[in-house]
């Protein structure tokens, strides 16, 4: 192909050449080239060398898995003609160059039905007397099936994008055994470190109607919903049930279905206390808050086990629409504290949604002064991470103290310099009610912490501050001068030394000098 391109040909002319080369080979050749480059081109992530060429062995709708079929990996180049290549470093198959994908995504023909032959290959797998006989639990070698862990975790990936009647019958058929087999826990075991979750026991409960709910295949959980025996609030292993797998995955269609179910939960807590409405929160799924805060049985202030409720988690990450849709609620608490005594607004000035913050700030039922467990409050926090546009909101509201210390006596003021924040520093200076000298229990003064850190900008605010004495020690004795000596921050020390009313020989209790 390469050398198509130094004669003069453009890359799509010598990317045709190439294929016409290929379907001339003999025997399966040309089948086994244009499936590898199907499966590079549209699988999930990138595939190991030993998971295409078990991916390429499979026969849909077989039982037994062949290793005859296999293709070596020097077999599967050679059919490519120099379109596919091996990773080394990652030890996967990757194409060429990347054009080339661009080329193949024009020609949707190459590959026709292309996801749902992807699903029918992952259930055939699955479905495989091999895989049937692996242990569900704990996880088996897997050597022997390499392809095991892309089929458990993508089939219904492909299989939601393009659902063949095959692709049905084969994922009833995977599902209808699912928590005993080991694509179950091989699944389960994924998503839990995608999403997070705290470490559960095993088995994992993770059923068929869990799995076809967290990918979100309506058709299948229709079907599963039809049985006389399906428990649609089963919970697994970390207490999830379908709804909350549904809700998790923003599956609005799966999460539509489940609620129309008249046994469903629509309140049911996994282990850590955590509700669909929570979950739904979190990931900023707009359309499932709207249909749980819809149903008059779901409390939309419930909190989790850390006292954490859905406003609390959609403030935390800045989904300024679901805040919005909350907020409407007069059964919403807007400033209802954790366990830790955090609040919306605390949480928003830490994190530093602009838009949340202000949304908070709107509402009068809203404490912009209420500290947390530490004693911070919304300002220090803000000053902290150094949100300038959530200070100056936050500093416009007359209600607001901008030096209220926290339980360690710091200040706003303190921790932004802390942090060497210097534009925070600097509208926190412009105010009268700010005091720039203000020590903390420790006697640490804004000036001691900056100088301390090696923040040069924000030490030469402070000392431009006619109250602020350079000199000013903390209840060890320790000065600016002996922090900025101590620390090796020659520049800072030059600014204090510079001060007439600095004595650079002054100790602190131990006897220590800055020079």
């Amino acid at each position: 192909m390469l050398n198509a391109v130094r004669a003069g040909l453009g890359l799509g002319d010598a990317y045709t050449a190439t294929l016409e080369r290929i379907r001339a080979q003999e025997g399966g050749k040309p089948k086994l080239a244009m499936a590898a480059l199907m499966w590079i081109c549209h699988s999930e992530r990138p595939l190991l060398v030993d998971e295409l060429c078990h991916a390429l062995a499979v026969e849909i709708g077989s039982t037994h898995f062949s290793n005859d079929n296999v293709p070596g990996t020097e077999t599967l180049l050679n059919c490519c003609q120099g379109l596919v290549a091996v990773d080394k470093e990652a030890s996967t198959f990757r194409l060429a160059h990347h054009t080339l994908r661009e080329y193949l995504s024009t020609h949707p023909n190459f590959f026709p039905g292309v996801h749902s032959v992807i699903a029918e290959t992952c259930l055939t797998y699955l479905n495989s007397d091999q895989a049937k006989v692996l242990p569900a639990k704990p996880q088996p070698d897997l050597s022997s099936m390499p392809f095991l862990k892309y089929c458990s975790r993508y089939w219904g990936t492909h299989a939601k994008r393009q659902l063949s009647d095959c692709a049905v019958l084969l994922a009833m058929e995977l599902l209808d055994q699912y928590e005993n087999h080991v694509a179950s826990n091989a699944l389960f075991e994924q998503i839990l470190d995608r999403y997070d979750f705290p470490e559960v026991g095993a088995p994992s409960q993770f059923g068929g109607l869990h799995c076809a709910s967290f990918f979100g295949i309506v058709d299948v959980m229709a079907a599963f919903l039809g049985m006389s025996d399906c428990d649609v609030n089963q919970g697994d292993s970390a207490g999830m049930a379908p709804l909350g797998w549904a809700v998790r995955g923003g599956q609005e269609a799966a999460v539509e279905l489940l609620l129309r179910q008249e046994a469903v939960d629509p309140n049911k807590p996994d282990n850590v206390g955590r509700t669909p409405l929570l979950w739904a929160a979190t990931g900023g799924h707009e359309s499932a808050v709207g249909l749980l805060l819809g149903r008059q049985d779901v409390n939309p202030d419930e909190p989790d086990n850390e006292g954490t409720t859905p406003l609390f988690l959609a403030a935390i990450t800045g989904h300024e629409s679901v805040v919005k849709q909350l907020l409407r609620r007069q059964d919403v608490n807007p400033d209802k504290p954790d366990n830790k005594g955090m609040t919306p607004l605390l949480w928003a000035t830490f994190k530093g949604p602009e838009s949340v913050v202000r949304q908070l700030l709107d509402r009068q039922d809203v404490n912009p002064n209420r500290p947390d467990d530490r004693g911070m409050t919304p300002l220090s926090w803000a000053a902290y991470k150094g949100h300038d546009s959530v200070v100056k909101q936050l500093l416009c509201r007359q209600d607001v103290n901008p030096d209220k210390p926290d339980n360690e006596g710091r200040t706003p003021l303190s921790f932004a310099a802390i942090r060497g924040h210097e534009s925070v520093v600097k509208q926190l200076l412009g105010r009268q009610n700010v005091s720039p000298d203000k020590p903390d229990n420790e006697g640490r003064t804004p000036l001691l912490w900056a100088t301390a850190k090696g923040h040069e900008p924000v030490v030469k605010q402070l000392l431009e501050q006619e109250d602020v004495d350079p000199a000013k020690a903390d209840n060890h004795g320790s000065t600016p001068l002996i922090e900025a000596a101590a620390c090796g921050y020659d520049r800072v020390v030059k600014q204090p030394l510079d001060r007439v009313d600095v004595n650079p020989n002054s100790p602190d209790n131990d006897g220590h000098t800055p020079l």
